[in-house]
C-alpha cells in the first residue's frame, strides 16, 4: 500500500533501464550513449526499444530534430539517432 493520494507507477524499471534514462537528461547520439555506460550494443539496443515503447525516451535525427513515432524506424537506424528521456522518463527514474 503506497502513500494517501501518491500515484503508484505500475511500470517497473529495470537497473539497465534506469541506468540509460541516468544519461539522457540531455540528446545524446547513439555512440556517445554507448561510451557512456558499459553495455553490448545488442543489450543496449533493446533497453532503448523498451524504453522507446513505454514512452520514457525519444528519437532524434541530430541533436535538434525530434522524430515522431512513426518517423522512427528504429530497429533499421537505431545507431543513427539520438535519445532523450521523455518527461514521463524522467518521473519514473526520479520515482524509483
Amino acid at each position: 500500500m503506497g502513500i494517501p493520494g501518491k500515484i503508484e507507477n505500475t511500470i517497473t524499471m529495470s537497473d539497465e533501464e534506469f541506468d540509460v534514462l541516468d544519461e539522457l537528461y540531455f540528446v545524446i547520439s547513439f555512440e556517445e550513449l554507448m561510451e557512456a555506460i558499459d553495455m553490448h550494443e545488442q543489450m543496449l539496443f533493446q533497453v532503448l526499444k523498451d524504453l522507446l515503447e513505454k514512452g520514457w525516451i525519444r528519437c532524434y535525427r541530430n541533436h535538434s530534430e525530434e522524430l515522431l513515432p512513426h518517423e522512427a524506424n528504429f530497429s533499421r537506424f537505431y545507431r543513427e539517432y539520438h535519445y532523450l528521456a521523455t518527461k514521463a522518463g524522467l518521473l519514473a527514474h526520479n520515482g524509483r
